[in-house]
């Protein structure tokens, strides 16, 4: 018998102090049985980090020809392409190239990350921001998140300040480009 996808279900004070968003979301987030914890973490975290109008969650990792968020107009038109992990360099060329901005985030080792898209065509791959989290802070973070879980997310100066049952997290946000 197939798994089926368990749901989370997300309260997030988000203050966005670095762009001027401050929002309370109300999430539901379903997890793929073969995606990890912490790659959901990481998903929720550029929801936040990414969230404007039109932003969704798209099947992730069950879906071979989308990233793991999309922004559209009103239209419904792509111009966000939000990988999280490892992306394979073809697809983030592609997601670029449609959406016209893309970004990558992850916990993954970023000397690995940037490896992969070293000598590869990608489309305007000096614009695309790979922005890394502390894989141990994600682990944590994972370790402590609920199916009903109720946060708060404060942003400022590239860093991420994190209150979740009763614990407090900073996450720097580390920021590569691709050369």
């Amino acid at each position: 018998m197939a798994q089926t996808a368990t749901i989370y279900t997300l309260t997030i004070d988000l203050s966005d102090m670095d762009r001027g968003v401050y929002e309370t979301l109300d999430l539901r987030v379903a997890r793929h049985p073969s995606e990890t914890v912490e790659y959901m973490v990481v998903r929720i975290l550029a929801y936040c980090l990414e969230y404007q109008e039109g932003i969704e969650f798209t099947e992730g990792v069950s879906s071979a020809d989308e990233p793991a968020l999309v922004v559209r107009d009103l239209t419904g038109r792509i111009t966000g392409w939000i990988e999280v992990g490892m992306p394979d360099a073809n697809r983030l060329h592609r997601g670029s190239k449609l959406a016209g901005r893309a970004a990558v985030y992850t916990h993954r080792d970023p000397r690995q990350v940037m490896a992969q898209f070293e000598g590869q065509k990608i489309q305007r791959s000096a614009e695309i921001p790979i922005r890394t989290f502390d894989r141990h802070l994600i682990e944590e973070l994972a370790a402590i998140l609920d199916r009903r879980t109720s946060m708060s997310i404060s942003v400022s100066q590239g860093e991420l300040y994190i209150s979740i049952a009763d614990r407090n997290v900073t996450l720097p946000i580390v920021e590569h480009r691709i050369s």
